[in-house]
């Protein structure tokens, strides 16, 4: 199963490969590269709350908690009641 962020759904998708060698010949493929997402182990606090979550969450994720709020973000996403 492939791995989704809780808070932004984001996933894994796949692209396609591309050969620097000979970047001038047209339709150039190498094959089928997937591309990951930049996901970070995070141990967040909610004040709120006076807990810790630890969750991994990608990157886009972290900067939404510190624009938004642990506790606002969390609930949106339906990781706490």
């Amino acid at each position: 199963m492939a791995r989704i962020c809780p808070i932004t759904k984001k996933t894994s998708i796949m692209g396609n490969g591309y050969s620097n060698e000979k970047r001038a010949t047209m339709f150039n493929h190498t094959g089928k590269v997937r591309k990951e997402v930049n996901f970070q182990k995070k141990r967040i606090y909610v004040p709120e709350l006076k807990k810790t979550f630890v969750l991994t969450i990608s990157t886009k994720a972290i900067k939404t908690i510190q624009k938004n709020g642990a506790y606002a973000t969390l609930k949106k996403a339906g990781i706490i009641k």
